[in-house]
């Protein structure tokens, strides 16, 4: 899933008027649920799970 995606997706419904700040959207992905919350403070809120997606070693 795509959180960065997930929230221009719903900043972008808001501003069309689809649908309104301080609201939990549910957005379906690929890789799972998510939910956006654009409230009026101008934060955006995400949640959803989260997983392992690349693992890596910085060598010295």
């Amino acid at each position: 899933a795509c959180g960065t995606g997930a929230c221009a997706s719903v900043a972008a419904a808001v501003a069309a008027g689809y649908c309104s700040r301080d609201t939990d959207v549910s957005v379906l992905l690929p890789g799972g649920r998510l939910v956006v919350n654009w409230l009026s403070s101008g934060n955006v809120l995400l949640s959803g799970p989260a997983e392992i997606s690349f693992g890596g070693v910085v060598a010295e």
